[in-house]
């Protein structure tokens, strides 16, 4: 394990132009799950989507650099060439076209922040406590997805064993390859669960926000006003607001449980009515499905 680990984080020499071709050939690779159907209810379209495999990605890139500036430009070059270069690739294959581009804001901001992520991130190389604590937030993540992955290729196996397998697994690496004694590795491994669990217990069954397209494409203006069509005394656990105007005018849904729920658009003499439906797919991801009434 250890021959593997020093060869993978501070064996290969990353030099500019294996960081590009290394961001091309991720990008190429993740537009390929996301577009071919045969991965559509596997773990390997959540390359596309989740957080994951770009943390490996991104700290094999950090651990092979000689210096934390090093370290913040190339991670940083790396997800400002891979990232828009996924949605590029898919437009042609994509009904939304170029209008596909509206979902990469998420990932633009994650681009920005990687930059001084990586910076700091650099230091996990000093396998030390520093380490340990600059690899928790990457730990606890890894943790979330495994458990959650694992729970759900129990109700539908084996989907999502690949991914549940994929993020233990990063979760053992790093410990072995960035820490320096047992009880590290152990507070790496314990911690995080913890945390998990504190995080099950306070927050609702599912906290759902996410921006979507609306599914006839309205042009809405700046005075366009949205209204939940409640049926009964309670809110429901679903809300939609508006999120942008013009051209591009998507929704903001918030969603604490599984359910549908009705909403009316008014904007000038027009009004759009449609049905938002959340619900959990057969690959583990929370889906949101909008049709107009």
């Amino acid at each position: 394990m250890k021959k593997l680990t020093d060869k993978l984080y501070g064996g290969i020499d990353f030099k500019w132009w294996k960081v590009i071709v290394f961001a091309v050939a991720t990008a190429i690779l993740t537009a390929v799950f996301l577009i071919v159907p045969v991965f559509e209810k596997t773990s390997f379209k959540r390359m596309g989507v989740t957080l994951e495999a770009w943390i490996f990605f991104a700290i094999i890139i950090m651990a092979n650099c000689k210096k934390p500036l090093e370290s913040a430009l190339k991670t940083f070059v790396f997800f400002l060439v891979s990232q828009p270069l996924i949605y590029l690739i898919q437009v042609p294959f994509s009904y939304m076209g170029w209008q596909l581009f509206g979902y990469y804001r998420y990932w633009f901001i994650l681009t920005i922040l990687t930059f001084p992520a990586a910076f700091i991130g650099w230091f996990i190389t000093k396998k030390n406590w520093l380490s340990l604590l600059i690899l928790s937030p990457m730990l606890f993540i890894l943790t979330y997805d495994y458990v959650g992955c694992f729970k759900h290729t129990f109700r539908h196996f084996p989907l999502l064993l690949v991914t549940a397998v994929f993020c233990l697994g990063q979760v053992i690496l790093y410990l072995c390859a960035f820490t320096s004694n047992i009880w590290q590795k152990i507070l790496g491994f314990i911690l995080p669960l913890l945390a998990f669990m504190v995080v099950v217990f306070i927050n609702p069954p599912m906290q759902l926000n996410g921006t979507n397209f609306l599914p006839d494409y309205p042009t809405l203006s700046e005075d366009a006003v949205l209204t939940m069509d409640y049926t009964g005394d309670d809110a429901p656990a679903i809300n939609v607001s508006i999120y942008t105007t013009g051209p591009d005018s998507m929704v903001l849904i918030s969603a604490t449980d599984y359910g549908t729920a009705d909403f009316t658009i008014t904007d000038g003499d027009t009004e759009y009515h449609y049905t938002v439906n959340i619900y959990d797919d057969e690959g583990g991801h929370v889906q949101i499905e909008i049709t107009v009434k």
